[in-house]
């Protein structure tokens, strides 16, 4: 049996006992009042040694001592088990946030997600359907409730604050998505992630147009307004359903067979200083949809005699066995 459901057993068994008392009292003493009758079965259950009403009968102290004999008894062990429920409680907390604290502390080449409203909520939808680790930032007691409802690693904080992040592990991260409820917050976010971190990713929310130019200014890489975005996909639909449809498939059905993603060229690689074409041959057949160089010049439907180099990024189009061979030659 749970301790709630204890609880509840013993809080049943108190009032029962009370009003055992009650009624017994106002039985056996009938010149007394409803309130003299609960005032003695309160002053002998608590034994807090108060004299006696006076007038009480030979069978009312009877009564009192099966009371006491009975009804102590229960008091005791209501108290007992109210204490391990707040040890328990408190005990359990500690632990739990110990742990989290752990298992953020293992996290590596994460993703940061500030905020856990509508849109922090389903980045984290989509990447735990990506396999890739995050963890949730947010200062709001019941996001925090929800994200642990829903199984997600969390700081709670405020995540314009440096020790936030880096408990968050920023050190640690590949990149941050800034998705908090209001632009002014989403600028500082970017501005205290950017002063920790120059080498890694950060994508902010923003609700104006005009806060744009300063997200990017504070150091976010991509800003993405949800209207605009909004409008642009309803026309993409409205001009293009084929396209549109394609890439949902590859990129958003979680149960897909053909996958679109975008890899680096480490150091070392196999794949780098050789051209496109031997490099799609030698991964595994996956196509090579565009390259990215290390200088910033993207490529789109680049040439088969394209040179590939360490520090490129590529776009790649395949399937699962096709990416996995990929990967594995990337290195």
């Amino acid at each position: 049996m749970s301790l709630r459901r204890r609880l509840t057993y013993i809080a049943i068994a108190l009032l029962a006992v009370i009003a055992f008392g009650t009624i017994g009292y106002r039985i056996i003493q009938d010149e007394w009042s409803l309130l003299d009758c609960v005032y003695m079965t309160i002053t002998t259950l608590s034994t807090v040694g108060f004299r006696e009403i006076d007038g009480l009968s030979d069978t009312g102290r009877i009564f009192t001592m099966v009371l006491i004999v009975g009804g102590v008894g229960v008091m005791l062990y209501s108290l007992g088990a109210i204490v391990q429920y707040l040890i328990e409680g408190q005990i359990t907390n500690m632990w739990g946030i110990r742990r989290m604290k752990d298992n953020v502390a293992k996290l590596r080449d994460h993703i940061i997600i500030c905020g856990y409203g509508q849109v922090g909520r389903e980045v984290a939808l989509t990447l735990k359907s990506e396999g890739v680790p995050f963890v949730v930032i947010d200062q709001n007691q019941e996001a925090i409730t929800k994200a642990a409802g829903d199984g997600q690693l969390y700081v709670q904080g405020n995540a314009t604050r440096d020790d936030i992040l880096n408990e968050a592990g920023i050190q640690r991260a590949r990149g941050l998505v800034a998705a908090v409820g209001s632009d002014a917050d989403n600028i500082f976010i970017a501005l205290s992630a950017r002063g920790l971190r120059s080498d890694f990713l950060i994508v902010a929310r923003a609700f104006a147009e005009e806060s744009e130019s300063k997200l990017k200014r504070a150091g976010a890489d991509r800003v993405i307004l949800p209207l605009r975005l909004g409008g642009r996909r309803l026309a993409m639909i409205a001009l293009h359903p084929l396209v549109i449809d394609f890439v949902e498939t590859t990129m958003h059905s979680r149960e897909r067979d053909f996958v679109l993603e975008d890899m680096s060229i480490a150091s070392g690689s196999p794949l780098a200083g050789i051209t496109m074409k031997k490099g799609q041959e030698i991964s595994g057949g996956a196509a090579i949809l565009a390259v990215k160089k290390k200088g910033g010049v993207l490529l789109a439907n680049p040439p088969q005699e394209t040179m590939l180099e360490a520090g490129d990024e590529v776009v790649v189009m395949g399937t699962r066995q096709q990416l996995s061979s990929f990967e594995r030659t990337k290195h």
